[in-house]
């Protein structure tokens, strides 16, 4: 069986501002490669194979296994600045990138299976419960078709959610289930949507393969932070709630986005003069306000999540708990992201004039990207409005993926 491999003495890893900037570096490319991404229907391999030559995939990976096990506001700059060239790439970066934290917190055996000789392994997830599942002696049977797989075709394994219902009695239990890529299919053509084009979030099918128990991991363990991946990667950073971790994958990739639309805007502002009236962008209060408001509360909304990732990761550090009142509101806080900011882009484009809706139009792209991913059952407040009132009130939460 292989044994996690440890990192050289004299290979030091990548400062958090080089991951960074490395990141930047890489906008132009993406912003030219955009267009591709989207007809294509996928981030192009040559584009994964750069993030994973960057180790931006390694960011939240624990050092045992290769990786930097660094703070998550790292790994949330570079997606900020991977979306802002792509919004379609930087939303699979989010979704491959942190499932080397979740894999962390599986059995060890399964930590070596995927990572034993291949430790730049990528992973995709579905995380819908809509898999039948069949408990048997070791594991389990595992069947069924899952939506919304991004990043799937660049993988060699997948997690996938199910509800197992044999529980003595019990409520289901909610797992996620670890799979070889021998034991599933990407069924490609499965993803034409108005936005997010190229995430080639296509369906997965499984035909009754079986899962041994190892390859497993419970929703319960998640959100009570007493996950077997533990004992060994015992780092604060792999105490925190991984739902935490997860929610902020799919709503950050908005950030780079919405910051794109504001420079598009800005750009078209600049040249635009209306041929009915004559009046000059450049010259309108309104687009001021509104290119204005969106650049402000972006800023506002980046700063709640740097502030929640440093306040999460100092109380790990130092033993303190996290709060279920905490834990509920910022899970609210990052399901607001991503509407919030595609009202801002939205009140933008209104005001930039018949130049604005073609599809050649810088600020189109990101505008339909923030509207696709507003459908993210993570990105919906409806969801959190009831655990923030009443984790305040002392009562247990109704929804525990927080």
């Amino acid at each position: 069986m292989a044994t996690a491999p440890q990192q050289a003495a004299d290979t030091a890893p990548p400062t958090p501002a080089a991951l960074i900037e490395r990141a930047r570096a890489m906008i132009p490319t993406l912003k030219a490669r955009a267009r591709q991404t989207t007809l294509g229907g996928n981030v192009p391999a040559e584009t994964v194979a750069e993030m994973q030559d960057a180790g931006f995939f390694r960011i939240l990976q624990p050092k045992r296994w290769g990786g930097y096990e660094m703070h998550p506001n790292v790994f949330f700059e570079v997606q900020k600045a991977l979306a802002e060239g792509c919004m379609s790439t930087g939303w699979i970066y989010g979704v491959l990138g942190c499932h080397p934290y979740e894999l962390a917190l599986f059995h060890d055996e399964a930590q070596r299976e995927v990572w034993g000789d291949k430790d730049d392994m990528l992973v995709s997830s579905t995380y819908q419960p809509v898999g039948k599942v069949e408990k048997v002696e070791g594991g389990f049977y595992l069947s069924g078709r899952w939506g919304f797989s991004s990043g799937s075709t660049h993988c060699g394994w997948v997690l996938l959610g199910a509800l197992n219902f044999d529980t003595d009695g019990g409520p289901p239990d909610m797992r996620t289930f670890l799979l070889p890529r021998g034991d599933y299919q990407v069924i490609e053509g499965t993803w034409d949507v108005f936005g997010l084009q190229g995430t080639g979030s296509f369906d997965i099918l499984v035909e009754r393969v079986f899962v041994p128990e190892h390859r497993t991991h419970r929703a319960s363990d998640g959100f009570a932070c007493t996950n077997p991946g533990q004992a060994e990667n015992d780092g604060p950073l792999y105490r925190l709630p991984w739902a935490q971790i997860f929610v902020r994958s799919v709503s950050t990739a908005a950030f780079g986005g919405a910051r794109a639309a504001v420079n598009a805007a800005m750009e078209i502002m600049q040249g635009r003069i209306s041929t009915n009236t004559g009046k000059a962008s450049k010259a309108d209060p309104l687009l001021h306000g509104a290119i204005a408001k969106a650049h402000a509360q972006i800023l506002e909304m980046e700063l709640t999540h740097q502030t929640t990732f440093d306040r999460l990761m100092a109380k790990s550090e130092s033993g303190e708990p996290i709060t279920l009142e905490e834990r509920a509101l910022y899970a609210y806080q990052s399901s607001t992201v991503v509407r919030r900011l595609a009202e801002l882009v939205d009140g933008m484009v209104q005001l930039l004039g018949g130049r604005a809706i073609y599809m050649s139009s810088a600020i189109i792209q990101p505008w339909l990207d923030l509207n696709a991913a507003r459908a993210h059952v993570a990105n919906d407040p409806g969801n959190r409005v009831t655990d923030v009132v009443m984790t305040q009130l002392g009562e247990p939460p109704a929804f525990t993926f927080m």
